[in-house]
This record gives structure tokens, sequence and C-alpha cells, in this order.
């Protein structure tokens, strides 16, 4: 399995881009991993930190696409940038699935137009995991402003095969984030999107889900317009953030605390990796024909890491043919 991976994208590249690359090697050694950017940088880098990457290929590409550019910049004027080469490397076949911690609006882009939608799929959507005790897959969590309730439909066909699939979950709950949990609440795009849930059996629809439920186990998958759920998801990191800054301050604040932190050292470990959203990796852009998996832009060593082995259980469970498999008899039964 070969993992394409954006070497100079993010706020950190491509230092902590190749520190997650060479920890995920070392890990599973059967991965081949190649880095797209510019390879005399990459090269220094490698050196200067004593990184081994003598086993990954090295693809050149001219430029990187910068956070404040343009979406149609991947297709137009930074076509050669390493978002762009790599892309197409995907397109093309000379890898499984490709990782990038770049520029959001670009890699939707050129996902959907180099790397191209599935049959069926109208709008691909990013599906985030909040870091919650359970994890819970938001989609839409940012690529789709504007939608129907049959994107919202198609959204959580897709959140459900993922979560089923990844983590194992034999009928995910899909719940749609609401500002009320009755069925008369929302706009007219919630009330008919509650409608055409409710009628999807191939669905476990739980209903609308309010802001203050979330956190507490009520559903797998969360459906929502982009913007709302981008919202939703920037919010449920800041909070956890806030969480564990808190802890740490009541922890260290003197003698005692720290004596208390010490005797509870386990716990509190396994409290920041269950808030920690870099466990996760990144977000799968689900609904175009390869996987493609949108690292967070601040994302350091750990959290690239954990986006490769995303991409590899992406493909190991062959996401993408079972989306199409049930995208493919719900316009069956809609034709008929």
């Amino acid at each position: 399995m070969n993992i394409i991976l954006d070497a100079m994208s993010g706020d950190h590249a491509p230092l902590e881009i190749l520190r997650g690359a060479t920890a995920a090697k070392e890990e599973f050694p059967e991965i081949n991993i190649t880095l797209v950017g510019d390879p005399d940088v990459i090269a220094s880098v490698a050196s200067a930190e004593k990184l081994d990457i003598s086993s990954m290929e090295i693809r050149s590409a001219s430029s990187v696409i910068a956070m404040e550019d343009a979406p149609m910049s991947v297709i137009h004027d930074k076509k050669d940038s390493s978002m762009g080469v790599g892309l197409k490397m995907l397109a093309q076949g000379e890898g499984d699935a490709f990782v990038s911690a770049g520029n959001t609006g670009a890699l939707l882009t050129g996902a959907a137009l180099i790397v191209r939608r599935l049959k069926g799929i109208a709008r691909p959507a990013i599906g985030a995991i909040l870091p919650l005790t359970n994890p819970v897959l938001l989609i839409d969590s940012g690529a789709n402003i504007s939608v129907t309730d049959e994107n919202l439909e198609v959204f959580a066909i897709m959140g459900s095969v993922y979560m089923n699939k990844i983590y194992g979950i034999e009928r995910p709950r899909v719940g749609q984030v609401n500002n009320g949990s009755e069925p008369t609440k929302g706009l007219p795009l919630q009330l008919a999107a509650y409608e055409r849930l409710s009628a999807n059996e191939s669905i476990n629809f739980v209903g609308n889900i309010e802001g203050k439920d979330i956190p507490f186990n009520t559903c797998d998958v969360l459906v929502a317009d982009g913007f709302t759920g981008n919202v939703v998801l920037k919010l449920t990191e800041g909070m956890g953030k806030l969480m564990l800054q808190t802890m740490k301050d009541l922890f260290y604040a003197n003698a005692l605390t720290m004596l208390s932190a010490s005797l509870m050292k386990t716990r509190i470990n396994d409290l920041k990796h269950r808030f920690d959203s870099s466990e996760h990796g990144g977000a799968p852009i689900l609904g175009v024909r390869k996987p493609v998996i949108k690292a967070h832009g601040g994302s350091d060593a750990k959290a690239i890491k954990n986006a490769i082995f995303q991409a590899v259980g992406f493909v190991k469970d062959d996401i993408n043919g079972e989306i199409e498999k049930v995208t493919s008899a719900l316009a069956e039964k809609k034709k008929a």
C-alpha cells in the first residue's frame, strides 16, 4: 500500500510532516510512503533532524498552496504544487490514498475535480471525528455551506458506512444538528431532512440533536450543513483544550495539588488522549473516488502519523466500495 503525503503543506511543514511519516513507517514498515514537495528542502530537513527517509520516494513539486490561496489555485496557477501533484498521482493510480494538512478549500476542490466524485455523489463532504468520550463523526464539517435535504441524506449514508467499517459500530446512530429535539424544530432544510432521514430504512436515524446533548453519546454520526458543522467542530475542539488547560492549572496550583496529580497520572493521561483531536489524525473527504484525508493545519507529528494510519484503514476497509453500494441502491429505489 502506498500513501502519498503532502510534505510541504501545513503550519509546521515539512518538519512535523516528516517526523509523522517516519513514525508511521517505524510502526508499520510495510506501508510505502511517497513524499511530495521540494526534494532539496525535504532532504535538508531530514538530514538536520536525523530522520531516516531513505525508504520513502520523493516526488518533486515546484510550489506550495498557502492557506490564503483561492480554492481553484490547485487547478490553475498552482497545479504543480505539492497538493496538486499529490492529487494527480492519486487520480492516476500512483498511490492508494493522499494525506495533506494544507488549505481545506483547495484540497476539497482538488479532490472533487482531480480525483473526481463517486458515482451518485453530488457533494463530497468532510467527516471529522469529534474528540468526545465516544467518537462521533460530524459530516459535513466545513465543505458545503449550502446544502439540500437530499445532500444531508447522502451525508448520513456515507457517515454510517465510515463508522461501521472504521469503528465497527453495527448500526451507527444518526442525528441531525438542530436547535431543538422535536421534529417540528428548525429551518425548512432541517424539517425536510428530518422527514427524509426518518423515511430511509438504511439509516438508523435517532432524531434531532441539540448542541448541549452532542457530548453525551446521543449518536455516532452527526449530520449538518458545512457552516453549522464547522462551528460545532471548532467549538468542541476549543472546549476540549479549555478543559485540559483548566485541569492543568488546577493540578499544578501548589504542592498538594501536584501530589494529587501524580496519584492520578494514569487517569489524567487517559483523559488527555480522549479529548485530543490529534489522536484521530485527520478528517476524510467522503464522496470522492479515492481516499483523501485532510489533516489539521496545525498538525504535529502524532497527528500526521495518525492521519496516515487513518488513510490505511480507509483503503483496507474499502470504504468507497461500501458507500457506492448503498448510494447505488438508493438511486435505484428513487428511479423505481
